[in-house]
């Protein structure tokens, strides 16, 4: 069923057709950029999990950080539940607002390309293809147990290498986080 899955996204990227919605609901292809942009970063996030809302300021210093290097990054919500509305009041809330920008995925179009299970979970985009999915850091362990400060910076680290030119370390780890398959459909 994987492989199937695989094959669709594939197909629909090669027809131009992967699409996800911006906050005005209309269709936008999430893989667009500028020319001077050398990556996109997704973070898959949701209005009402805890462990995605207590990474707001990591995000926001990473977003400033990386921004004027070519680096930007798109929050998604992958939530159908979570309308606009929702969506604005938690981008002013966590002071996201002109960080990044959001898009809504309700069709899971981009969480299958990407093959994001969690949030928060991040996906590098860069060079025509996933160069990163997994978690930001290792701050959280597992659901309910965190140490106090990260010891690894995956996402940091991941976005340092490909603007370097060189191969994402670890390529993919586990994030902990909200399952994206619970949210209603």
């Amino acid at each position: 069923m994987g492989r199937l899955i695989a094959l669709v996204v594939a197909l629909a990227l090669a027809q131009g057709s992967l699409r996800v919605e911006n906050l005005a609901g209309a269709p936008v292809d999430p893989l667009a950029m500028a020319k001077p942009v050398k990556a996109i970063v997704f973070l898959f996030t949701s209005t009402d999990c805890p462990i995605s809302n207590r990474y707001a300021p990591d995000l926001r210093r990473l977003a400033t950080l990386f921004a004027p290097q070519g680096v930007i990054f798109r929050l998604v919500y992958p939530n159908p539940a979570e309308d606009a509305a929702a969506i604005r009041t938690h981008l002013v809330d966590f002071a996201y607002a002109g960080a990044t920008e959001a898009l809504r995925d309700p069709k899971h179009a981009l969480v299958k390309f990407t093959g994001a299970t969690i949030t928060p979970e991040a996906a590098i985009y860069a060079g025509g293809r996933v160069q990163y999915r997994g978690r930001i850091d290792n701050r959280f362990v597992d659901f309910g147990v965190d140490r106090p400060a990260a010891t690894e910076h995956d996402l940091h680290d991941a976005i340092a290498a490909i603007l370097a030119g060189k191969p994402v370390a670890h390529p993919e780890t586990q994030a902990v986080g909200c399952y994206i398959a619970d949210f209603a459909r």
